[in-house]
């Protein structure tokens, strides 16, 4: 049998910390001195010392950084190593011994072009797998939310002929000679589904050709959306708060670790409890004003406005009542105030800024032809979505969530490529 079919993980072996065990993984550390060399193993589960003895000592020279072993050896607990517990080496069972490895972790800022040249490679880094864990467990705990709550998970194509935020950030394909464009969002999709299924959501990529060079934007993104039957914009803004609150508590009960690994402060985390602040449009525009920038009535609020609204709060804020050329045409405005619409955002503190995008969809037909219309669109290239309001239409609201940007906010990252595997923005397509 394969030596490494009997290993058990790093995180089992410091559980147990003592014993006769066989444990695999990569070279982390090295350190060779006369008399015995020191390497630090990774796996998945957390790092192991090994502590190689004189008589070993050519076997541990051998390895390169993020060389791949198998090894065994007795555990013995030593509270200088890291967990307390190290492996005393015995026998090197299987090895692949690597070219010298392009990577001093020590040496290199987390979001240097090389960095994202060789991210490949820096995917292996404890950082990076703190980030990979804690996006694991912010995905699962979307699912669980959405699912305890009555929604049904559902699917929608990622091929579109409809603009849903604005042809001047959609992706061209050629589809057999006809051109269609990658999805900005899954939203018209979910409107469909709520006729049939009431409360849905779908969590995919979305993709977005802005030219922008921000801490906050990527071409391809991960979207969590929903749309409800029955729901006005406060139901929709309780959701999203709620959403919120969830996934941060499940980050905060399984992954102190990585937060500790990342440097990771969780005060703001532990604030994010509903109800987030409500803010209008109106208050912004005033608390903005009172703080020196310069800002009028039916201004965008952008990133810098964002960031200095929210270093005003210690938890998240429910931004409303945008005026009408600030949204998208499909926001219901307001009756009793025709020129703001039921729609809202999410901003996250400490200068994270906008997460969520929803609000109060328009659901009369006539109403929405007279928008589409007055936001210079063309009715014909929406016919099916205005289709919906002819057969048994209802108020509905839903939101886009930016699982990107949610993640860089509980890590505290700086940059939004940080939480990405793979990211994509407007100069990067590889690897």
């Amino acid at each position: 049998m394969e030596p490494y079919k009997k290993a058990i993980t790093i995180n089992e072996a410091l559980k147990r910390g003592e014993g006769r065990v066989t444990l695999r993984g990569w070279v982390y550390r090295k350190r060779v001195l006369k008399e015995k060399a020191f390497i630090l193993l990774r796996d998945s589960t957390g790092v192991i010392q090994l502590v190689f003895p004189r008589e070993r000592l050519k076997d541990a020279e051998e390895l390169n950084l993020e060389s791949s072993i198998v090894v065994t050896g007795a555990l013995v607990r030593e509270p200088r190593a890291p967990g307390g517990v190290e492996l005393h080496v015995e026998s090197v069972d299987w090895a692949y011994i690597g070219e010298p490895y392009p990577i001093n972790e020590d040496a290199v800022v987390a979001d240097s072009e090389y960095l994202l040249d060789v991210r490949h490679l820096w995917v292996r880094s404890r950082k990076m797998q703190a980030v990979l864990k804690i996006r694991h467990t912010i995905f699962g705990a979307i699912h669980e939310y959405f699912r305890k709550n009555g929604f049904y998970e559902v699917h929608t194509p990622m091929f579109i002929t409809a603009a849903v935020e604005g042809g001047a950030t959609l992706f061209k394909v050629d589809y057999f000679g006809q051109p269609v464009y990658l999805t900005q969002s899954s939203q018209f999709y979910l409107e469909v589904l709520i006729y049939s299924l009431e409360k849905v959501y779908v969590i995919a990529p979305s993709f977005r050709a802005e030219p922008s060079r921000t801490r906050r934007h990527l071409t391809e993104f991960w979207h969590a959306e929903m749309e409800m039957a029955w729901a006005g914009m406060n139901d929709a803004a309780r959701v999203g708060e709620e959403l919120i609150s969830y996934v941060v508590e499940r980050v905060l009960a399984e992954r102190q670790d990585e937060l500790r690994l990342l440097g990771r402060r969780t005060e703001f985390l532990e604030r994010a409890k509903p109800p987030f602040y409500r803010v209008s449009y109106d208050e912004a525009v005033d608390i903005l004003r009172k703080k020196g920038i310069s800002i009028n009535w039916g201004d965008d609020i952008g990133a810098d406005e964002e960031r200095a609204l929210t270093l005003e709060f210690d938890k998240p804020i429910i931004l409303y009542g945008f005026p009408e050329k600030l949204k998208a045409f499909y926001h219901r405005n307001d009756p009793k105030r025709p020129e703001v619409t039921l729609s809202f955002d999410v901003l996250l503190p400490e200068g994270y800024g906008e997460v969520i995008g929803g609000g109060e969809r328009i659901y009369e037909e006539k109403e929405l032809v007279e928008k589409i219309v007055r936001f210079g669109l063309n009715p014909k290239d929406y016919w099916w979505y205005i289709d919906l309001r002819k057969y048994g239409s209802v108020p509905h609201a839903g939101f886009g969530l930016g699982v990107d940007r949610l993640t860089m906010w509980i890590t505290g990252a700086d940059h939004i490529r940080d939480v990405v595997p793979f990211p994509r923005d407007v100069r990067r397509t590889a690897p």
